[in-house]
């Protein structure tokens, strides 16, 4: 599913995805906006990103049968044991369309990663 097309918006983007993944790929930006409210949204390395200042942010790409966020640093304690059933790599979580895809976990990995790059 994912293309090679220059996308020059989160919404072509998340547009360009058929139904189930598109609708999933929305409430991921939905849950990342709410985690880092006011963040600058664009697009960086040919996906969606939400900046955290001008040079960290986190990333989110739809796949054939996932949607990944990138890169999300291994966390402390409760969080990461929450997250880890979900890392594919180091700095990789995925989640797959066929399971209930956990929004409120999403929104708590970005409210943690944007804290981390905040004056």
């Amino acid at each position: 599913m994912r293309r090679m097309a220059t996308f020059t918006s989160i919404d072509d983007y998340v547009a360009s995805f058929p139904d189930g993944p598109r609708e999933i790929l929305e409430r991921v930006r939905d849950a990342v906006r709410r985690g880092a409210p006011g963040s600058e949204e664009k697009i960086r390395y040919g996906m969606p990103a939400l900046m955290f200042r001008d040079r960290y942010g986190l990333h989110f790409a739809g796949w054939k049968k996932h949607v990944g966020l990138y890169p999300v640093a291994v966390f402390d304690g409760e969080l990461e044991e929450q997250v880890a059933p979900h890392r594919a790599a180091k700095d990789t979580v995925q989640f797959f369309y066929k399971d209930p895809v956990p929004y409120d976990l999403i929104e708590r990995i970005t409210r943690e990663l944007a804290s981390r790059h905040t004056d």
